[in-house]
């Protein structure tokens, strides 16, 4: 990547990272006297597939798609900035304002290291895209959902399931009960999913658990919906008087609403589009990306640059080909009309 963004003109520093791969920075100059706020490109290089992925399942095309773990979130996305600030370069046009291209190693673990260097650099720009995959079909993702985790431990009395059962605490029959609680919290109107989706406790069939943990995912669409689900929380209370309840709720993306500043940022993109002829839609995702960090800040965000294609975090995730040259013409036009 670092080869790649020299080859285009760029500027490039290497931000080490301590647990997770190093974020690669590109900077290209804008237009004679475009001075200011630049226009900052966000992508990741990591993927969700685990090493030894790709000798199970190569690259391969077929019927004008283009098939490979990661291929579609989001080693496209790198693929189509690079394609469009090269070819602003060969036509020997410049970009509007100043931009930046940071490629990041974290976002699938959540963007945990690097999240400070997308603040710092979103606070001094005016506008961010972000290139994860299109909505199939090629719309822009301009409204998110935001997520987080919720981390419950039950702590019961360890006894013998024969001999000593009445002096036991069960901590899973404690769980179960909260479990319940927790799925109850989904409210659909609301856009907020609750879910939970791993346990683990005890350590034999014979032995009264005397601890178990949860992790729940939740998604909401609103700000207020996460104070919601913190409120709800802290009123849990054990069911069994000697058994105990910890709980921990965490944010890691915060909500990306469609709310009046972007929708004119969709817009202008939208009619800078118009100019050649494409009409662009947009929409909602429920998954979360490092756009949700930038639109909380109040900078003016756009998300699903991307290409088109579908099955990211499948086994069936491919690139439909035809959108490549598709979206990096959009996103040079973008850059250029700004």
């Amino acid at each position: 990547v670092e080869d790649w963004m020299q080859a285009a003109g760029a500027q490039v520093e290497i931000h080490p990272q301590r647990k997770t791969g190093d974020c690669v920075l590109g900077r290209w100059a804008g237009a004679s006297g475009a001075g200011g706020k630049p226009i900052t490109l966000m992508a990741h290089m990591d993927t969700v597939w685990p090493l030894g992925t790709l000798a199970e399942r190569p690259v391969r095309v077929e019927s004008g798609r283009l098939y490979g773990p990661g291929a579609l979130d989001m080693k496209a996305g790198i693929v189509i900035a690079l394609a469009a600030l090269r070819g602003l370069q060969v036509m020997n046009l410049v970009p509007a304002a100043p931009v930046n291209l940071l490629c990041t190693g974290d976002e699938e673990i959540g963007t945990h290291e690097s999240r400070a260097l997308i603040r710092f650099l979103a606070s001094q720009s005016q506008l961010v895209l972000c290139l994860e995959p299109a909505i199939p079909g090629g719309a822009l993702k301009t409204a998110r959902k935001g997520t987080g985790s919720i981390h419950l431990t039950a702590r019961g009395r360890a006894a013998h399931a024969g001999a000593d059962y009445a002096q036991g605490i069960n901590a899973i029959e404690e769980m179960a009960h909260h479990i319940l609680s927790l799925q109850a919290l989904t409210e659909y109107a609301r856009g907020t999913t609750v879910n939970v989706g791993r346990i683990r406790g005890g350590i034999a069939s014979n032995v009264v658990p005397d601890t178990c943990e949860i992790v729940a995912d939740f998604r909401v669409t609103q700000p207020a919906e996460v104070e919601r689900l913190r409120a709800a929380l802290q009123t849990l209370r054990p069911r069994h008087p000697q058994a105990q309840v910890e709980v921990e709720l965490d944010v890691n993306r915060p909500p990306m609403p469609r709310d009046v500043r972007m929708a004119e940022t969709c817009a202008r993109v939208q009619a800078i589009a118009r100019r050649y002829g494409w009409e662009l839609g947009e929409g909602s995702a429920g998954g979360a990306s490092d756009a949700n960090f930038t639109a909380a800040m109040g900078i003016p965000t756009l998300d699903g640059l991307g290409a088109d294609g579908e099955g990211f975090h499948a086994l069936h995730e491919h690139v439909v080909i035809e959108s490549l040259p598709q979206r990096a013409a959009l996103l040079a036009a973008i850059l250029h009309n700004w």
